[in-house]
């Protein structure tokens, strides 16, 4: 299914400002690595909630002023001639995070992915459950964020959604083989993958400017939300949300921000 209703809109893909923290380089506080929180204690219900994430921090202003925030309603996007995705990830040695937040994967150097003469290093990928971003209205069961950094410190955040299939996806049997404890990170050295292999055949993208969607909520954040989706299992999808069955923020306004649609 494709709701969106594209429209031929001649606009270039407009700056990307600073953005986040930089990412820690090992052990638990790779957990922090551009989505992290600081003095506050957020949730994703009850008094440390959404809706109250501006409140528990001066650092967390941005969740409740911000213009730019994510995730989004993806409805009507603007066709577009925009450069292609080109994923030039690595081989990389199996670690598994749990922060508390979310089950997350630190990424060795040497990943990128290449917009054109832009080039962001992969620092770590990570799941929401339901899909932080909508299409038209529509929640996925679950999607992934690969989180990427340019020299310059700027963020961009490939979104990749899921939805429940029939069988076992190969890459997660190994990927959630042994799922930490909470604030727990375990390694395996003799274990490698590919973070290529969490991702659709299909690189088709819809794109705009965001912000991350836990605190401190920092904009300046480039979204790149790929319109194909992967399968889990049910049994895969049931496994993650035994350890967290709700870790998404709900959609933010639009306000003045165009969605492309990459051709």
């Amino acid at each position: 299914m494709r709701p969106i209703l594209p429209f031929v809109l001649m606009v270039s893909l407009f700056g990307i400002a600073q953005a986040g923290p930089a990412p820690a380089k090992n052990g638990k506080k790779a957990a922090h690595a551009a989505e992290q929180h600081e003095k506050g204690h957020w949730s994703y219900s009850g008094h440390g909630g959404p809706a109250h994430w501006a409140e528990l921090d001066p650092a967390f202003a941005a969740c409740g002023i911000g213009r730019q925030q994510s995730p989004i309603n993806i409805e009507t996007a603007f066709a577009q001639s925009l450069d292609r995705l080109q994923i030039r990830y690595q081989p990389n040695k199996l670690a598994i995070l749990n922060n508390g937040h979310t089950i997350q994967h630190p990424v060795e150097p040497g990943s990128h992915l290449e917009i054109g003469k832009n080039r962001y290093q992969l620092l770590q990928f990570h799941f929401h459950a339901p899909s932080e971003e909508a299409i038209g209205g529509k929640r996925y069961a679950m999607d992934i964020h690969l989180v990427h950094k340019n020299d310059a410190g700027q963020l961009a955040v490939l979104t990749v959604l899921i939805e429940q299939g029939k069988k076992d996806h190969p890459t997660f049997n190994e990927l959630w083989h042994s799922m930490p404890g909470n604030d727990e990170t375990r390694i395996f050295e003799k274990k490698r993958y590919s973070p290529a292999n969490v991702l659709p055949a299909d690189l088709s993208y819809w794109t705009f400017m965001g912000s991350l969607t836990t605190p401190p909520c920092s904009e300046g954040v480039r979204w790149l939300v790929l319109k194909t989706p992967i399968q889990l299992s049910k049994k895969q999808i049931d496994r993650f949300r035994r350890l967290y069955p709700m870790n998404a923020r709900p959609v933010q306004p639009l306000n003045e921000r165009a969605v492309l649609d990459a051709q």
